[in-house]
């Protein structure tokens, strides 16, 4: 017997369009820990966003460079994100690519952003680089995300400094619970420092397995160490993500009809409704 297909998620109202677009609302999509969905998070949830009509820039903040190269975007002999860091007379504009997906575009990062750390450690206000950079872009698009490297170094408190808001992507496994606590010291000192206007927009459990007991225990103790901070948006575990990885596609549109894809139009959908995205 054919298994039925999943029904789409109407929780959260589909957003309704916009009549202009900018300024954008910057999110850090941010964990110290690696391996929780962070770039995964940040493409998909991006491209739904651009489905619903919202115009969106992707910044790859990682060395690694995973989102440029989930996006297929040309992260060598092209303008980085550590171009613009490095000498502020480049124009941010001239960085940005278009991806295959209408309205969302990406300043792609690569292996030479690990340098930025040694490189800018003389600069005076280097906390406040990239918030310099995104003023001169911030108009033209309605939602910027940043998809932060998994440290809480000089490069994520760049993030931070330059967000509105803060998404935490968490792995449904106890070991990452433990590192929530600290990132949110990080995020309560650059708010109190740097950055007044900062707020956590919510927790998102990825990579959940509903029919494992451990998955269960752990998603009912985010939610009662965190109640409303926590999405009622999850993210399941699928081999549907690194497939769509290697075929270089947001699953929005390597598999649009597939629960995974409409696991991040729904979280799309709720951040709308929380009022953190246009």
């Amino acid at each position: 017997m054919a298994k039925e297909a999943k029904a789409p998620d109407n929780r959260f109202a589909k957003p309704k369009p916009l009549a202009t677009h900018g300024p954008a609302r910057i999110i850090a999509m941010c964990n110290q820990k690696g391996g929780v969905g962070k770039t995964t998070t940040s493409i998909n949830m991006s491209a739904a966003l651009a489905e619903y009509g919202r115009k969106v820039l992707l910044i790859d903040f990682d060395p690694q460079g995973a989102l440029s190269a989930g996006l297929g975007v040309n992260a060598h002999d092209a303008l980085t994100i550590y171009d613009l860091m490095l000498d502020r007379k480049i124009n941010p504009k001239d960085a940005i690519q278009k991806t295959s997906v209408a309205n969302l575009d990406v300043i792609p990062a690569n292996i030479e952003l690990s340098a930025a750390e040694m490189k800018l450690v003389n600069e005076i206000a280097r906390e406040q680089i990239l918030a310099k950079i995104l003023k001169q872009v911030v108009d033209d698009y309605d939602l910027i995300v940043i998809d932060c490297q998994p440290s809480l170094g000089l490069l994520t408190v760049n993030a931070l400094t330059a967000a509105h808001g803060v998404i935490i992507p968490l792995a449904t496994e106890f070991f990452a619970l433990r590192g929530v606590a600290i990132l949110e010291d990080i995020i309560s000192k650059v708010k109190e420092g740097l950055n007044p206007a900062l707020q956590l927009d919510g927790i998102l459990a990825t990579m959940v397995d509903a029919r494992t007991l451990h998955s269960r225990e752990v998603l009912g103790r985010l939610h009662e160490a965190f109640g409303q901070k926590v999405f009622r948006s999850v993210i399941n575990r699928t081999v549907k993500f690194p497939d769509a990885t290697v075929a270089q596609s947001p699953i929005t549109a390597f598999a649009p009809d597939s629960e995974a894809a409409e696991a991040y139009r729904t979280v799309a959908r709720e951040l709308v409704s929380r009022g953190c995205a246009p």
